[in-house]
């Protein structure tokens, strides 16, 4: 089990899926929440940092189409599995997608380990930054995501990736 990374700070920015809460602790961004709450917690201070600060504009700079890479110190608690699943993730490109079945191959996984994979994925707690949304189903269809469906498809045409609703809208 990891260590306790000490006090956390956050800070909470908007963007075209609603609002994010970034979190940050030890000098490395931990996590970003969904559906953040201005309001303060007793585990996070709710203030700025110089980190929180440059995750607030590199976010804004994503949703805005000028920022297609991430530059942020990330750590992601987790197993080593998901670690491994995340590190992948970290790789696809801006404007792509790839498949559960396709991490599993990279990661030299069996055949059928791609639902070990998208439970990792599911699992992965810095989402957008670590782009969980650029995997789909083996046929192509949006499949599960932590932050909901639409917030993927809205993820996905930022990038200008075409989703089966927008190919639906085309005919």
């Amino acid at each position: 089990m990891p260590s306790d990374p000490g006090p956390t700070r956050s800070l909470v920015t908007g963007s075209s899926i609603g609002l994010l809460e970034v979190v940050e602790a030890a000098g490395a961004v931990v996590m970003i929440r969904f559906d953040a709450s201005t309001t303060g917690s007793p585990q996070h201070e709710h203030v700025g940092s110089p980190l929180l600060t440059e995750a607030h504009r590199q976010l804004a700079e994503y949703f805005a189409g000028r920022r297609r890479v991430f530059d942020l110190p990330l750590r992601p608690a987790g197993t080593d599995f998901q670690r491994r699943v995340w590190d992948v993730l970290a790789t696809i490109p801006w404007g792509t997608t790839t498949t559960y079945g396709w991490i599993a191959d990279r990661l030299g996984l069996p055949p059928g380990a791609s639902r070990a994979v998208g439970a990792a994925n599911g699992a992965n707690p810095i989402p957008v930054v670590l782009p969980c949304h650029r995997v789909v189903g083996a046929d192509g269809t949006l499949t599960g995501y932590a932050g909901g469906l639409e917030r993927k498809a809205e993820l996905l045409r930022l990038e200008g990736v075409a989703t089966e609703a927008d190919q639906g809208a085309l005919f």
